[in-house]
């Protein structure tokens, strides 16, 4: 699904990502951790499309097409979603219509027509149920006076609406409490499907309790480190990431 190799990407003449090696392939589920300022946000925005970076890569593929020469749009429309560290406000835009308005561009760029308002509605019910969202929130405006928690809801909500082949979530975990935590991480396995994959960004072992991966990967000075399975965020938990930085030679 998705092919990375001696992947390479810098900001304004400072490298970030220093040779990425990386591959998803469709029902799996990957975590990536490292200490702060590693790289992990700066991989998923890469991946995303965003063009602040400048990129180098012998391979940055997904289903086998090319994708540096994509747009962020055109990524989307193939299947690809970024969920935000932290997500956007959009004052004087609806849920509904900002939804209704993506979902339909991307039936439009599979050929398909657009859904009526009474279909779109019963979609919108049904995906809102995966992240117990209040369907009142659908008509307030984009994350505009949402808290922490509603924010996150909301990203997985856009990703149940938007059922991409591909989901990036980048530290969805972070500033929630023990309950949204839970939905949330609810939300995400139950979108799982052995047609798609999820990368998952975080820090924190917890957000793995609900969604178990199959691989978890450290990255660190801009480099995948080390790989392993789910024990390996458990000993990252209590261990920290010493144990590996103090062995790692550039």
């Amino acid at each position: 699904m998705l092919k990375i190799k001696n992947l390479h990407a810098s900001v304004d003449g400072k490298e970030i990502l220093r040779g990425i090696d990386f591959e998803v392939k469709a029902g799996e589920v990957h975590a990536i951790m490292g200490p702060n300022g590693s790289g992990k946000s700066t991989l998923a925005s890469v991946i995303a499309g965003s063009d602040k970076f400048t990129v180098e890569a012998d391979e940055l593929s997904f289903e086998g097409e090319d994708l540096r020469d994509m747009s962020i749009e055109e990524r989307a429309r193939k299947g690809l979603f970024l969920g935000f560290q932290y997500p956007v406000e959009i004052p004087g835009v609806t849920m509904a219509n900002f939804m209704k308005i993506a979902v339909n561009e991307q039936r439009k760029s599979r050929g398909e027509e657009p859904l009526t308002a009474a279909e779109f509605l019963k979609m919108m019910r049904e995906k809102a149920k995966v992240v117990e969202l209040d369907a009142k929130m659908t008509s307030r405006a984009v994350n505009v006076g949402f808290s922490g928690g509603e924010k996150k809801k909301n990203e997985i909500f856009q990703m149940a609406m938007l059922d991409p082949k591909l989901a990036i979530l980048d530290e969805t975990d972070s500033g929630l409490d023990i309950d949204a935590l839970r939905i949330v991480a609810t939300g995400v396995t139950k979108l799982h499907t052995p047609e798609n994959a999820t990368v998952v960004i975080t820090h924190y072992q917890r957000l793995l309790d609900y969604i178990v991966p199959d691989f978890v990967h450290v990255l660190y000075k801009g480099k995948i480190i080390y790989s392993g399975d789910k024990s390996l965020a458990l000993k990252l938990e209590k261990e920290g990431y010493d144990w590996l930085i103090n062995d790692y030679k550039e």
